[in-house]
Order: C-alpha cells, then sequence, then structure tokens
C-alpha cells in the first residue's frame, strides 16, 4: 500500500521525473516526463538516456552528454546538482528545462544510480500574448504559431519609432532553410511543414523573452531583437544556427535535420524597415555563398 502511494504520487507530479542505474540506463520515467520530452515510457525505459533520446546540450550548443553530463556527475560525487539546457523533444524542437539531479544509494551508502526532477523552463516570448490581445489571428502564422510576417513589419514599425525617440537601437536576423526545395522534393511537403514548426520552435527557444521571432514566408524567419548591439546579435545568431544545426525529427528510424543560413544587421536611425530587411537579407546570401550553415552580420 505504501509503495503504491509513492508510485502515484510520482506518476502525478507536474514535475518530470526519471531514475538511471550506474550505468545511466533509464529504469522509471513518469507521466509528466512524457509530457514534457514527447518520449512514452516504452520508448525510454531500458535505454540509455543519451541513446538518441534526450541529447542534452547547454545554451552553447554543447552536447552534455559527451561532456559535463549533470547525471555523470552526480553518479559519480553523489552530490546534488541544479543545472538548466535545452533536451530535444520526440518532435525535434529544443526544450529548455531546469534539472536537478540527485544520488540513489543503498542501505551500504553506496550509489547505485541517480534521480533527474526537470521541469519545462521556455522562455515564451510575449507574441501569442500580444496576439491575443489584440484579438487578431491576422497576426499568426497557422503552421508554425509565430508570428507572420505582417505581425513582423508592425514590429519593426515600432522598433523604428523607438530608435527616432529614444536611440533604442535593434538588430534583425534573417535566416533561410538551406536546400528547403530538395527536402521537400525528398521527404514530400508533409515532413517540410513539420520541419517549418521544428525550425520555429527551436528559434523562440534560443532567442531571449523580449525577441520576437516571425515567419517571413516560406523557409524564412526573421528575429527582432530590441536593446541589441553587435556582438550580442552575433552571438545569438550562432546560438540559433547551432541549435537548430543539432535538432532533427525522426522518420521510420531515420533522424532528418536541417540547417540555416543567418544573416545579421544593427539598425541605424538613417534605416526604414525595407532597408534593415534588405541589409540582413543581403548578409543572409552571403552565408550561402560562404558553404551554408553559418552566420554573416554586418
Amino acid at each position: 500500500m505504501r509503495q503504491k502511494f509513492f508510485e502515484d504520487l510520482l506518476e502525478n507530479l507536474y514535475d518530470g521525473v526519471y531514475y538511471v542505474d550506474k550505468q545511466k540506463v533509464v529504469t522509471y520515467w513518469n507521466k509528466s516526463a512524457e509530457r514534457i520530452t514527447g518520449y512514452k515510457k516504452e520508448e525510454v525505459c531500458g535505454r540509455s538516456c543519451a541513446d538518441n533520446i534526450l541529447r542534452h546540450i547547454n545554451n552553447k550548443g554543447v552536447e552534455l552528454c559527451k561532456k559535463g553530463c549533470p547525471l555523470g556527475g552526480t553518479l559519480k560525487n553523489g552530490k546534488i546538482l541544479d543545472t538548466e539546457f535545452f533536451l530535444h523533444h520526440k518532435n525535434g524542437h529544443r526544450v529548455p528545462v531546469s534539472v536537478r539531479t540527485s544520488a540513489i544509494r543503498n542501505e551500504k551508502n553506496e550509489i547505485i544510480g541517480a534521480v533527474e526532477i526537470f521541469c519545462d523552463n521556455s522562455k515564451r516570448t510575449d507574441i501569442i500574448k500580444e496576439i491575443e490581445s489584440l484579438k487578431k489571428e491576422v497576426f499568426i502564422d497557422q503552421l508554425t504559431q509565430i508570428g507572420n510576417r505582417k505581425f513582423a513589419e508592425m514590429n519593426l514599425s515600432t522598433r523604428m519609432n523607438e530608435i527616432k525617440e529614444n536611440e533604442i537601437f535593434f538588430g534583425v536576423l534573417f535566416m533561410d532553410i538551406d536546400y528547403f526545395k530538395k527536402f521537400n522534393d525528398t521527404y514530400g511537403h508533409n515532413i517540410g511543414d513539420q520541419v517549418l514548426k521544428m525550425v520555429a520552435k527551436t528559434i523562440t527557444s534560443a532567442v531571449r523573452l523580449i525577441d520576437i521571432a516571425c515567419r517571413w514566408g516560406g523557409e524564412e524567419f526573421i528575429v527582432i531583437l530590441p536593446n541589441m548591439d553587435r556582438q550580442t546579435l552575433l552571438e545569438i545568431a550562432e546560438r540559433i544556427r547551432i541549435f537548430i544545426e543539432k535538432s532533427w525529427i525522426t522518420l521510420e528510424k531515420e533522424n532528418i535535420n536541417v540547417t540555416v543560413s543567418i544573416g545579421g544587421a544593427m539598425a541605424s536611425s538613417d534605416d526604414t524597415i525595407e532597408s534593415i530587411i534588405h541589409k540582413s537579407d543581403a548578409q543572409m546570401y552571403q552565408s550561402k555563398k560562404s558553404g551554408r550553415n553559418c552566420v554573416s552580420i554586418l
């Protein structure tokens, strides 16, 4: 009775919980872990947590399963660790999570495994809330559920006014999925749509809370970054590039991923919406010429 009580308690926690043994093989996976990651219990239990499942990365895109794994640290020294990183969702995108890892010991105080408790820490932008307050679905891209081109243009206009009135400068990142037409021809438009959604969610996970990510059209995306300088613009662009490169969807046991070419520019008081888009778009094409899957900042 007592054991069942604790099992029911774990199953109904809002946070994700899973156990691993000394070899980091998953032995328990609760319902919230399924909800946050998209992976069912039967898909995970009995497998290593690094076995093409969660594949944690930090905010620089480094895979923690290869270097700096919190579970590995806890299994080694028994210390409780609190960390934040990005896990791989079954649908392909990255999910920011807050994590606590603790050692599990036997009656001899020997470490026999570890437990990880994690919660979704998505830095969701205020785009959807702002759209809802306007009560106009015209600003939502129906496929990716981020802002559309009209919403991007509206925000660009607001940022231009901020430069003129308060000298608050912003940056723009313009990105295009590499070889997307060839990808669609190979896998079909349904898989192409899944990739567009994956890319959109990955972008929103990689940017700051105040940044605005929108679908410009087709396989093109734009990010508007207020209160920005060139170095930070470059760092965020590189993070987006790495996050997308290290995300994928699974199709019949095949992991499919894409890359993006990114261009960026800082807006000045002399710019218009058209000119700042032209400058960032031109830098994106420079990335294409440089071999794709890279960043070019004016």
